[in-house]
């Protein structure tokens, strides 16, 4: 199956895959070859790619789905795969995001406080999938 995975900034994947596993507003689904068409949210998580019997990470944080017989699509707000993240940066992002969610009650805006708990997310996200790609090769430093 063709899978094609789009961010604003960039095509993050496009190859054929075995199968591809996605939490949606609906559960957790896998398409497999011949799936029906569907169109659905995708909710922010971790995508699971199959290709030749090796699994593959991603962490998304939300997007949509495309299930059609020209292959699969994913537009994400954001997405990127396991071996691109950088543990560490993902880390500093975590501290600097709950430092400013720490600084509500000194009275940050809105605005500041969304933007800081959507990377705070990001950030989590982006460990979690990296963890599970290190858990499954070697281990995280």
């Amino acid at each position: 199956m063709q899978l094609e995975i789009v961010t604003p900034e960039r095509i993050t994947y496009k190859g054929e895959v075995d199968e591809i596993i996605v939490n949606t507003a609906e559960g957790q689904i896998t398409v497999l070859p011949h799936h029906v068409n569907l169109f659905t949210k995708v909710l922010p998580g971790e995508v699971i790619m199959k290709i030749g019997g090796k699994e593959q990470f991603l962490a998304i944080t939300g997007g949509f789905l495309e299930v059609s017989n020209k292959g699969i699509s994913i537009l994400a707000d954001y997405a990127v795969r396991a071996e691109e993240i950088e543990v560490e940066k993902a880390i500093e992002a975590q501290k600097r995001a709950e430092a400013i969610i720490k600084k509500k009650e000194e009275g940050i805006s809105a605005e500041d406080f969304a933007t800081a708990q959507a990377e705070l997310s990001k950030a989590i996200l982006q460990l979690h999938v990296a963890k599970r790609r290190h858990h499954n090769s070697a281990p995280i430093k």
